[in-house]
């Protein structure tokens, strides 16, 4: 007999088909795979030279649960000099990849019954961590004609009386698109009138921007002392398997948030740790040369993609996601299987054109679906030739 909370999860949507390409890869099919978020490039060498030293050094013991003092000053700099935001090493709590962040910043501020904003379409994990904190879900819709950007009107509409926080996440998974400092401003004026209501801002896409500085809510007047910064490693630095993540915010819930992980985790890996601080402290070309291979790979990718007939595709600004919306073949067949739906397009990709995607109905928008371009650009050009051809015998 399972628990009520684990039977009232659902499964990752992108880890499931992420499974159902690779059983297809081992059965000899050739599968090019756009369903998985992470970069295609290797971690720069200056940072896996840190990680040698820090082993050679013994780094191999428990760290301290928020991190090591070196990488929370190292974040404390990245956030003063390319977010012009002050924080002190006791503000910032690392944790095992930004994922543990955003669910550590839930955990820590949602009670039984309080509701969270969420605005849709939005990335796989944040309503599941709502329920695990037996909060509430609250979908606010964001379509494609917006740009998939929530506006002020809507959020002021979203808000009751049981509104504990709001996640708001850009650039964005799984639409690419970036609230520029307008938008935030106009967002945050909504959020001023509204005391006790915290926004999780997931900010792990930051540097994979094609419209140049980065914007925080944090930086909107009051709203710092109202805002948990989710950032990390994974997605600028490709180290996605390091797992490292951290979460700046307010001294109270920092200290909450530790006090959650010093339950269920402790720190994160310690030479993982030394890793991170070395992408934070060192050289940063890397992670411009990988912002300008993904932005090649965008334009690539919308160009193609606006080729498809039926497909509406917007011009992302960040991340490394194309989310088309793909309703148009809804109600057609091949013959032999009847598209209902995005997750039927999906497997529909998968099965007969071999290119595994996500649909968006994980993400709460079902007309859409998910392709990740972290992936060559011959991959590209492949990949969307077989869409087109598999959409070819949708009548």
């Amino acid at each position: 007999m399972l628990s009520t909370l684990v039977n009232r999860l659902a499964p990752s949507a992108t880890l499931a088909m992420s499974q159902k390409s690779a059983e297809l890869k081992a059965q000899g099919v050739d599968i090019i795979n756009l369903s998985v978020g992470e970069p295609d490039f290797n971690t720069p060498d200056h940072i896996k030279e840190a990680a040698k030293k820090a082993i050679d050094e013994n780094y191999s013991r428990y760290s301290p649960v928020a991190g090591y003092p070196a990488l929370r000053k190292a974040i404390c700099a990245k956030l003063k000099n390319e977010n012009g935001l002050d924080y002190a090493p006791e503000q910032i709590v690392c944790s095992n990849g930004a994922k543990q962040c955003v669910c550590n910043a839930v955990m820590a501020i949602v009670s039984p019954g309080e509701e969270v904003i969420i605005p849709a379409p939005y990335w796989v994990s944040y309503p599941q961590m709502v329920l695990m904190a037996d909060g509430k879900p609250v979908f606010v819709e964001a379509t494609i004609e917006q740009d998939f950007k929530i506006t002020p009107a809507q959020l002021e509409a979203a808000i009751t009386p049981k509104t504990r926080a709001i996640i708001l996440c850009s650039p964005s998974n799984p639409t690419g698109s970036v609230y520029n400092q307008t938008e935030l401003e106009a967002l945050a004026e909504v959020l001023r009138k509204h005391e006790g209501v915290y926004v999780i801002s997931d900010e792990i896409y930051e540097h994979i921007n094609y419209v140049g500085q980065h914007a925080s809510i944090a930086t909107c007047e009051g709203m710092k002392e109202r805002t948990i910064v989710i950032n990390g490693v994974s997605k600028a630095y490709a180290m996605t398997g390091w797992r490292i993540g951290f979460l700046a915010a307010p001294i109270e819930l920092a200290k909450a948030c530790s006090k959650l992980q010093g339950q269920y985790t402790s720190g994160p890996c310690s030479v993982s740790q030394m890793a991170a601080t070395a992408a934070f402290a060192g050289p940063q070309q890397c992670v411009e040369d990988m912002r300008q291979a993904f932005e090649r790979r965008k334009n690539l990718i919308v160009k193609l993609a606006k080729e498809v007939p039926g497909f509406e595709v917007n011009d992302p600004h960040g991340a490394f996601y194309l989310f088309p919306k793909c309703s148009y073949y809804f109600g057609k067949t091949d013959g032999q299987r009847v598209i209902k739906d995005s997750m039927d397009f999906a497997i529909y990709l998968l099965e007969v054109g071999h290119v595994a995607t996500v649909g968006g109905a994980a993400f709460g928008s079902p007309e859409c679906f998910r392709m990740s371009y972290a992936t060559s650009d011959e991959n590209i050009v492949e990949a969307l030739r077989r869409i087109k051809e598999a959409v070819s015998k949708l009548k």
